[in-house]
């Protein structure tokens, strides 16, 4: 065990922590809402502080991440544990046993040998993903400080419930981050999820002012958080206060944990999530899991040129920044040159 970051003692050895927006009281002898955070006799510890749990080198595009660094592998990084209890976790094996006792399963690893991998692969960049980062913060700082030194590039693929201080301590080693916006329905976050909205939209406001490059995923689900209504509500936030050029992905699901019951997504779903999107003024709205789909692809928002053509998390080019038709600069982070 490791010592945790970002909590206080409390009476009768009891502790917070601070690490997310939960804000857990935890008691002597338990342990935070995400299974990995553990109260012994009034000092709080991390059980994943050096844990992997996944370790795999993927397609940036798998994160997903469009625009940044675009055709480039990551290493992808995650623990388990999540602050979150998701009735449709895509990874749930990873996120959710240690959220009802199990103990946390995993290798040992060290910043230095992650940034070693890392370089020794090809990859640009690494990824905390997988789970939620938030829940491994230790080794996401540690790691992210000798990844910047050594010219690799860092992404957070996140819920966006960190707590501020949180958030804050990854301001200078983070370049990107995909945050899921799940719905745009406090309800929907409180009965689906365990958590609440607003700490979710601060976070993403505040990402933007630290000038990480930011993404949004949107898991599309029937009868949950497709209507009109919502998918407008959801893209009108992230074009007038993150941005027009911010990109959206909406993304199909596909049943899984708690919902495995449930059918997957219509793509008329998936449709109207894009008509929201560009409703709201948004110039780059990208369809998720629906191979084939022309909106998988990245166009120029002036001309209409095909710039960059995908299948899945296959990228052919026609680009590097700029449209090679009307000479348009596309927003993102194109090469490692651009920082």
């Amino acid at each position: 065990m490791h010592k945790a970051i970002l909590w206080r003692p409390g009476k009768n050895n009891a502790v917070q922590c601070t690490l997310c927006c939960h804000y857990c009281l935890i008691p002597a002898g338990g342990k935070g809402a995400c299974g990995v955070r553990l109260n012994d006799r009034g000092v709080l510890y991390t059980l994943v502080a050096d844990n992997a749990a996944a370790l795999n080198l993927d397609p940036v595009e798998k994160k997903p991440l469009f625009h940044f660094l675009p055709g480039t592998q990551t290493l992808s990084l995650g623990t388990e544990g999540c602050n979150m209890g998701c009735v449709f976790c895509q990874n749930h094996h990873l996120s959710q046993p240690v959220r009802t006792g199990k103990k946390p399963a995993g290798t040992p690893v060290s910043p230095d040998s992650l940034v070693k991998f890392a370089l020794h692969s090809g990859a640009q960049s690494i990824s905390y993903t997988y789970t939620e980062p938030t829940v491994f913060s230790e080794l996401v700082i540690s790691t992210s400080a000798a990844a910047a030194e050594h010219g690799l590039k860092n992404i957070l693929v996140s819920n966006g419930y960190q707590s501020p201080e949180a958030l804050s301590r990854l301001d200078a080693t983070i370049h990107a981050a995909n945050f899921d916006l799940k719905s745009f329905s406090d309800n929907f976050y409180r009965a689906h999820c365990g958590a609440r909205l607003k700490p979710v939209l601060r976070t993403l406001r505040a990402a933007k002012k630290y000038g990480w490059w930011v993404e949004i995923t949107t898991l599309v689900i029937d009868g949950m958080n497709d209507s009109m209504e919502e998918l407008q509500a959801i893209a009108t936030f992230i074009a007038a206060e993150l941005g027009q050029d911010v990109p959206w992905h909406v993304s199909r699901f596909h049943p899984a944990y708690r919902m495995t019951g449930t059918a997957p997504t219509v793509p008329a779903a998936i449709e109207r999530a894009l008509e929201s999107g560009y409703k709201a003024g948004l110039r780059f709205v990208y369809a998720g899991n629906m191979p084939g789909h022309a909106a998988e692809n990245t166009y120029c928002p002036v001309c209409g040129q095909l710039l960059i053509s995908r299948v899945g998390f296959t990228a052919h080019f026609n680009t590097a920044g700029r449209c090679a038709r009307c000479n348009t600069t596309l927003p993102g982070i194109w090469t490692r040159e651009q920082f």
